[in-house]
């Protein structure tokens, strides 16, 4: 027999970005997640201004699945058995060449071949020095650290590692302060399921 779901029987409804009881504009979405840590990494922590401007073409970057490597700042797609399927330096994309090269036919550093993500998608588990954007709230990060690394590329030339993944936490901590979601009526077990810095 099956089971019918009444929203009249809820006492809270919770929205997430999956589409499962409304559809969002996510464009417009996007654009706010975006401008919102720009405009912190700008007027708090001394980024480049160039941070705030964007193109239609900056979003042709996102696409979920993409892993961040925290130490030299590449962006990589992977495929189920953690190789890599493509690789940028922040937004500027690698040659096959590059790619063959860097990476070749074996298992990114940062894969933990014996494990599955949490999610239980068919993407291998990564260590700590990755970030794993996996979801629509995770895109314009994507996107605002690409181009942040193609800052810190421009004003430091042969930088090899990079060092602004604690800048982005404080913006997470300031966009997403606690106190903004206490209140009366206010649910907050969606808040309390675990980190997802977007």
């Amino acid at each position: 027999m099956a089971q019918h779901f009444s929203l009249a029987a809820c006492d809270v409804v919770g929205f997430d970005l999956d589409h499962t009881l409304c559809r969002y504009n996510l464009s417009e979405s996007a654009a706010l997640i975006y401008n919102s840590f720009a405009q912190f990494l700008v007027k708090e922590k001394g980024y480049d201004e160039e941070l705030l401007t964007l193109t239609l073409e900056d979003w042709d970057f996102c696409c979920k699945g993409l892993a961040l490597d925290l130490e030299d700042g590449t962006f990589i797609k992977l495929a189920a058995d953690g190789t890599v399927l493509r690789a940028s330096h922040g937004t500027k994309m690698m040659t096959p060449e590059a790619l063959t090269e860097a990476y070749g036919k074996k298992e990114w550093r940062h894969c933990l071949s014996d494990k599955r993500s949490v999610s239980g998608s068919d993407i291998p588990c990564c260590s700590g020095k990755c970030y794993f954007y996996d979801n629509y709230f995770d895109l314009p990060g994507a996107l605002l650290c690409a181009k942040v690394v193609d800052s810190l590329t421009k004003q430091n030339r042969g930088q090899k590692t990079f060092d602004f993944w604690k800048d982005v936490v404080a913006g997470i901590q300031h966009n997403f302060k606690m106190s903004a979601f206490k209140g009366p009526g206010m649910c907050h077990s969606h808040l309390d399921r675990g980190p997802n810095p977007w």
